[in-house]
């Protein structure tokens, strides 16, 4: 059985971007607005759960289990995906419980799904979804989804992204990278003369090439290059050189973007412009992977958008 999000395809578009950097540069700037495509579940968060779910259903659970943290995307997303299908959802969430929800656990639980709180540490050793750390308790009749939609099947996924325009004439293609699932997705299905690029918004994420490698079942391609100087400080670090470039940004695009992925993208590839990164000539796609609700976390007023 394969399944469909009632998304709006319509809404998706690719953008043209101009700044000085790109005209002095000689290189064009369009960016994949995967953030139009649902109000929920945008981004690159239903192509990472699609085949989970599709596998789900198939086999006949009527529960779901995944993880994330208490700003997780990829939280509310499932939960928001299971609620359209039906089907009962249980988040694993990291930390002890709050005392005031934030606006991600909110809607999580007002879309159904069921909370739990656990320690980091016992977080970190069942994250992507180990059953043998979850036999013994209450979740036997759950179907694992690993945190973000890691795996296989968000890789499956994530090859989708690119099938959904004509992106024949571009050169780069480049996207956040936070567990490799999505960039490996990319990988696959952009053609070999182009180039991918994937900005590591974690900090020192040595493991990150051998994950992402594992995830295609092998080698890294050449044409695949890794970025990891433009973190910011770590996973949902931010500055306000960041908070700024934002603001910025949209004033001259109307493009929002989020602190943890796409504005750490955006703000890495124009740096890359203007070091001259890109040849004279490069047409570059970069990927919106939505993400936009976790900007609500910020105190009002930080963001013009």
């Amino acid at each position: 059985m394969d399944i469909n999000l009632p998304i709006y395809p319509g809404r998706l578009t690719i953008d043209k971007v101009e700044f000085c950097l790109t005209c002095e540069n000689r290189v064009k700037l369009h960016i994949l607005r995967l953030d139009k495509i649902h109000p929920v579940i945008s981004g690159n968060k239903w192509y990472k759960l699609k085949y989970y779910m599709a596998d789900a259903i198939n086999k006949g659970f009527k529960k779901i289990l995944t993880f994330g943290g208490a700003y997780s995307n990829h939280i509310v997303a499932a939960a928001c995906a299971a609620k359209e299908y039906n089907i009962n959802a249980t988040g694993i969430i990291r930390g002890e419980e709050p005392a005031v929800y934030s606006h991600t656990l909110s809607d999580a639980r007002d879309y159904g799904m069921e909370l739990h709180f656990i320690s980091r540490n016992e977080y970190n050793s069942v994250k992507r979804g180990a059953e043998t750390d979850f036999s013994n308790q209450n979740f036997k009749e759950h179907y694992l989804i690993p945190e973000g939609g890691y795996g296989r099947k968000g890789v499956m996924g994530a090859a989708e992204i690119l099938q959904n325009k004509d992106i024949s004439s571009y050169t780069h293609i480049v996207t956040a990278i936070g567990t490799g699932t999505t960039i490996a997705g990319i990988v696959k299905s952009a053609s070999p003369g182009q180039k991918v690029l994937g900005m590591s918004v974690m900090k020192n994420n040595s493991a990150l090439p051998v994950e992402i490698a594992s995830l295609l079942g092998d080698a890294l391609p050449d044409n695949l290059q890794i970025i990891q100087d433009y973190h910011f400080g770590g996973y949902a670090k931010k500055s306000q050189l960041l908070l700024d470039f934002m603001n910025r940004f949209y004033r001259l695009s109307n493009i929002p973007l989020d602190f943890v992925y796409t504005g750490k993208l955006m703000f890495g590839i124009s740096e890359l412009i203007s070091k001259g990164y890109f040849p004279p000539g490069s047409e570059i796609l970069a990927i919106h992977t939505g993400g936009l609700q976790g900007n609500r976390s910020l105190p009002s007023g930080i963001l013009e958008f």
